[in-house]
């Protein structure tokens, strides 16, 4: 048996893992569940995830990766390890290739670091690509053509925003402002306002089930629960969609902005085009209601939500891997 080509997305909240020939086979939180004492993993995946702010003294939850890049290395490792193990590609006597994706301006230590992790999980050759790019290919782009593609990729860790033409980036930045930080301001605002202290799971789900932030878009509320920072007691509280709005107000500032410097430096043949074309979001920020709304409103450009916003860069890496020869032949 030969051993199978992966194309694996390291994101800061999931990893998603494509295997050639069967698709997406894995996609499960970046979380793993250590023993303090013993440094043994526990648990790896969405097991850990559900362990995250509720461990006993001597267990901690783990996210290895920060703002897109890998903050504790060996932990890293073992993650990878555990996936790739559990979706036995390895051959008999061969090794799977693998195929990476990273934000775009991360350094070459950085990229070092997640070359050497995958290495070490079992990968005979490591291929990197960026990310908005594998994004863009997911999304169903044609980025091959001499034509201005335009993808804002709204990940857990980073936003990665870029201009495509040609199959390569022609502007792009990275920021490190993404889903993690939208959850932290929701804490910080229920913290301030409240006097309530809630954990980054809550935050989460208040994001996904009532946030908004175009303003006057949506009207929702629910109840959250969590500890009275002055009585130390737990309390339950009512937030409204227009509160979140306003507490995601300055992050998505950021958001917007960077969009427009890339638009602005973007030669102008490229822009007409993606004035025709518009924009696409992806990754799991592009999920935020009213994000494709406020990007539309704000750039004076088509926004549009790739029809699997999650999968994307995994869709992607697949596409990547059927033509893997080819790219390593254009990388040497």
């Amino acid at each position: 048996m030969l051993a199978r080509d992966i194309g694996i997305d390291l994101g800061t909240a999931n990893v998603l893992i494509h295997v050639k020939g069967r698709g997406i086979v894995l996609n499960e939180p970046s979380v793993v569940a250590l023993d303090k004492n013993t440094g043994r993993v526990l648990a790896v995946g969405e097991e850990a995830r559900q362990m995250v702010g509720r461990t006993p003294g001597n267990i901690v939850a783990i996210r290895p990766l920060k703002d897109g890049v890998i903050a504790d290395f060996d932990v890293t490792e073992a993650m990878l390890k555990h996936f790739i193990n559990k979706l036995n590609v390895k051959g008999f006597l061969s090794k799977p290739r693998i195929l990476i994706c990273c934000p775009t301006n991360i350094t070459s230590v950085e990229q070092k670091a997640i070359r050497e992790a995958a290495e070490k999980s079992g990968g005979k050759k490591i291929y990197l690509e960026e990310e908005p790019k594998v994004a863009a290919i997911g999304a169903g782009m044609d980025i091959f053509q001499p034509s201005g593609n335009m993808v804002v990729d709204i990940g857990g860790g980073t936003t990665d925003v870029a201009v495509l033409s040609m199959g390569d980036i022609v502007t792009s930045t990275s920021l490190k402002m993404a889903g993690d930080k939208f959850d932290a301001e929701i804490l910080n605002y229920i913290k301030r306002e409240y006097k309530l202290l809630i954990g980054e799971r809550t935050a989460e789900n208040i994001k996904v089930t009532i946030g908004t932030v175009f303003p006057g878009l949506r009207s929702e509320e629910m109840e959250i629960r969590g500890r009275d920072m002055v009585s130390g007691l737990p309390r339950t509280i009512s937030v409204r969609s227009e509160e979140i709005e306003q507490s995601l107000r300055e992050s998505v500032a950021v958001i917007v902005q960077a969009a427009k410097t890339v638009l602005e430096r973007t030669p102008p043949e490229l822009s007409a085009d993606i004035i025709d074309r518009g924009v696409i979001l992806t990754g799991g920020g592009a999920l935020l209601h009213g994000m494709d709304t406020l990007l539309a409103e704000e750039l004076k450009v088509p926004v549009l939500v790739a029809d699997n916003p999650m999968e994307c860069v995994a869709v992607g890496t697949g596409i990547m891997l059927d033509n893997l020869d080819r790219i390593a032949r254009i990388k040497i």
